[in-house]
Parts: C-alpha cells; structure tokens; sequence
C-alpha cells in the first residue's frame, strides 16, 4: 500500500524540501558576510569601536548560518545519489569540473578566512583582520557562482556533446559552460537577492532590540547600515531582474508566459495581469484585472509587441520535441505557482525599497523618531522572514519553470529518477529529513534568538585588550 505515492512525486517533494531549506541559509550567509565586512570596514576607517563590536555581534549570527548552511548542503548532496542517480550518470560530467572547484577553490577559501577572522581579533591588526571578512565574503561569491554554473547547464545547455554510446552528456567547452549566458543572467540576481537577505535580517533583527530599548546606539547603527545596504542591493535585485526577464523570455518563453498567466497569445498591446483565475485543466484563464501597455513595457520596453501564450508554445514544443520525447509530453508548467510566485517576488523587492527608505528617514541623525514609531518597527521586524519567502519564490520560478525537463531540451524528470529506490525508502527519508531540518531551524532560530535577548553587552563592556571569542561563555545564552 502506497497511499497514491509515487517515486517521482516523493523523489521531487524530497529535492524541493532539501533545496529550499538549503536555500534559506546560503543568501542569508552571503548577505551576512557583506554586511559583517561593511561593519568592520567603517570600523577600520572611522576608528569608532563601536563598529567593531556591530562586526563581532552579527558576525555570531553569520556563523550560525554558515554552520546549518554546510550541514544542509550535505544533507542536498546526498539526496543527489540517492533519489537521481540517473540524473547523476548522465551530467556527472558537466557537474562534476564546476562543483569540484567549488569544494576545492571557493569553499576551501571560505572555510580558510572564516576561521583566520572568528579567532584573529587579537593577533591580527584591524586591516588584515578586515581583509580576512572580506575574503570571506568573496569566497562566498565565488562559491555561489560555480553552483550556479551548473544549475544553469540545467537552464541552458552549452558546451557539451552526447556520446553515442552511452548516452551521457560530455563537456566539450569548459569555456562555453563558464559563459553561459544564463549564468550571468542568473548569478547577479541571486547575489543582490542575498544581500538583502543578510541586511534585512540584520534591520528585522535590530528592530526587534530597539522594541526593547536596550542598547539603542547600538542597534540604531545597525539599522542604519543594514538598511543603507538593503536599499542598495533592492535596486540591484530591481535592475538585473529586469535583465533576465528578457532574457527568459527568448531563452524559456513557457515560463515566462507562465508568471504571467498567458494561455492564449498576448496580442498587441500587452496588458498586465494583476491577479488572475486560472482553469489549468483546460488552459485557459476564467478571469483578470489587467494594465494596459505594462507588459510590453515590462518585456520589451516600448508600447508594443505580442507576447506567445502556454498553448501556442505548447505546440511549437511538440514540434520540435515529440521525435524524441513523444507525443504524450506534457510541456505545461505549474502556471499558478509561477504566475503567484513572481507576484510575491514583486511585491517583496517594493516593500523592501519602501521600508528601506522609510526606515532611512525615521533613523536619520538628530532625531529620534525611529524609537517612537513602533508600528514601524514591528513591520520591519516582521520583515526579518520577508526575504526568505521571495527566495523561495523566486527559486520555485527557476526550477518549476523548467518542466518537464530536468536538464532543459535533454533529460526530462522522470527520466532522471534513480531507478532502484521505492515509495518506502523515499517516505522514509522525507519524514527524516523533515525532522532534522525542523530541528535544525528551531536550533537557528533559538539560537539567534537568544543571542539578540542577550545583547552586545559582553562585547561594549569588554576591554580592547581582551581576546574575543565568537563562540565564549554568554554568547548565545541569557547569562
């Protein structure tokens, strides 16, 4: 007895739960490492002490996170060969030059400097210290650009042959792979993304202080460079969004008709769909509120211009594909996970750039308006757990905007499937793998909690002299 389960369906629950829950701690790390060196960059500069102990104290929450970060990357890793070995066989040897050089190169550099700077405080001088932040920081960039190298072959296959033989695909350009347009589409998205992760979790966090009154010069510093980076990193994440939306609109046109909930050809002019009624049985769309002219402007960035529907597409891909895939294919992809997901991704980078600016204002010099305003601050609080909804969404776009390939053009899901497990294995896993993430995140959120309950206060009353350990006596307690 199977309940109605099915290996695909537990196979893909089982690489979303891993993946997503990955996902939450590897932009809050990246984000945390830039906003940390900020901090004790400003310290370098300025030579206020103060900063070097805004550096110390959210640099103890950037270790938490890198920490669950390599333990739920592993935990990904091995839900890889267990659920897709398949998948595994046929890209081995595209993932396997861009994912070694990340263990060895970008991760090792992390791994390396991460340490030099948590325990370096009082051997190092402040530059060199500093530079061991940053390294950090650049580290982490480094190793989310060769993980997006080969999330975006699965994208956009380039630089590869398929041998004869065995079937498998073989690199033929490390070059090609390197350059591939998706990537460098993708990667700019994902590093702003992160950085107002990390500033925003700081803002959230520090808000959530000032609510207290505790330590108001503190955490009032804290918001005012957080959110200085969050404003930043949101037009960033605004600009290069934009950029691959065109992008995707030659390269995967499903789904982008998909985010915007087309069914049938847009037709000249384009309107925008605010919100829609979707009947996904029958493709077609019941219902929307629409904007004029948006769409074109969003799409190609003048006033006209006909943007393809899922049906037409549907038929150019059944052109094209049932040669080899046959005419059973489903090419339809999960239009309203698509088409809300990008509404929510939307939504959140306005927000974001509003309270940013809002939060600016209330926090300027000379007034002290942000500590009367606690409506504010508990909607910037609130906001500590915004980002990570936009990543998801954004990360269910990027891979359920692929289907039904897991390698786009080559190797569909079900194909990718390893063909030894069972329904009972993969239950049995996901219910573990459920538990051990659900603990770790509790661990997480107790942790950074009790280390915001329990303040700076071990850091601004210690002694310059003193040796600083990230990890010492009241920490992360309420001693």
């Amino acid at each position: 007895m199977n309940l109605g389960l099915s290996i695909l369906s537990l196979a893909r629950f089982q690489f979303a739960m891993t993946t997503v829950f990955h996902f939450f701690f590897v932009p809050l790390s990246i984000g945390l490492a830039l906003v940390v060196a900020i901090m004790e960059t400003v310290y370098v500069v300025k030579k206020d002490v103060l900063y070097k102990h805004m550096a110390q104290f959210w640099g103890r929450i950037f270790l938490l996170s890198f920490a669950v970060g390599v333990v739920t990357g592993i935990i990904q890793e091995f839900q890889f060969g267990m659920n897709w070995s398949d998948y595994s066989r046929f890209m081995g040897d595209i993932f396997g030059a861009p994912l070694a050089i990340e263990a060895l190169v970008a991760f090792f550099m992390e791994s390396t400097f991460i340490g030099l700077w948590m325990f370096g405080w009082d051997r190092f001088n402040a530059k060199l210290h500093c530079a061991f932040i940053w390294l950090t920081s650049i580290g982490t960039m480094i190793s989310a650009m060769w993980i997006l190298a080969a999330n975006s072959f699965m994208q956009n296959p380039v630089g590869f042959m398929i041998n004869a033989k065995t079937g498998r695909a073989q690199m033929t350009s490390f070059s090609a792979v390197i350059k591939n347009p998706q990537l460098w589409n993708e990667l700019p998205h994902v590093l702003f993304g992160a950085f107002v992760t990390g500033s925003f979790v700081v803002a959230g966090m520090a808000a959530f202080a000032l609510l207290k009154g505790k330590n108001v010069n503190f955490f009032r510093k804290s918001l005012k460079v957080s959110l200085i980076v969050g404003l930043v990193a949101t037009i960033g994440v605004v600009a290069v969004g934009d950029v691959q939306t065109r992008y995707i609109i030659k390269e995967q046109p499903m789904k982008f008709a998909a985010t915007e909930g087309l069914y049938k050809d847009s037709g000249s002019p384009a309107a925008w769909s605010v919100v829609s009624s979707m009947d996904t049985k029958n493709h077609k769309t019941n219902w929307s509120i629409e904007v004029p002219y948006v769409l074109d402007i969003l799409s190609y960035h003048k006033l006209s211009g006909n943007v393809k529907g899922q049906n037409t597409l549907n038929k150019e891909f059944h052109a094209k594909y049932d040669k080899k895939f046959g005419k059973n294919m489903n090419y339809y992809v999960p239009t309203k996970t698509l088409f809300w997901s990008f509404r929510v991704m939307t939504i959140a980078g306005g927000l974001f750039a509003l309270i940013a600016i809002i939060g600016l204002f209330f926090n300027r010099a000379g007034t002290n308006l942000i500590l009367s305003q606690r409506w504010f601050l508990w909607v910037l609080g609130i906001c500590t757990f915004l980002p990570f909804a936009a990543n998801t969404a954004g990360w269910l776009i990027t891979e359920l905007g692929r289907y039904p390939w897991v390698v786009y053009g080559l190797l569909t899901i079900a194909d990718a499937v390893s063909p030894n497990v069972s329904v009972a294995s993969l239950l049995i896993s996901n219910i573990v793998y459920f538990c051990v993430f659900s603990g770790l995140g509790v661990v997480m959120i107790v942790l950074s909690r009790r280390a915001l309950h329990h303040g700076p206060d071990d850091l601004l009353q210690a002694t310059d002299d003193a040796p600083y350990d990230p990890y010492g006596k009241g920490a992360f307690s309420h001693e």
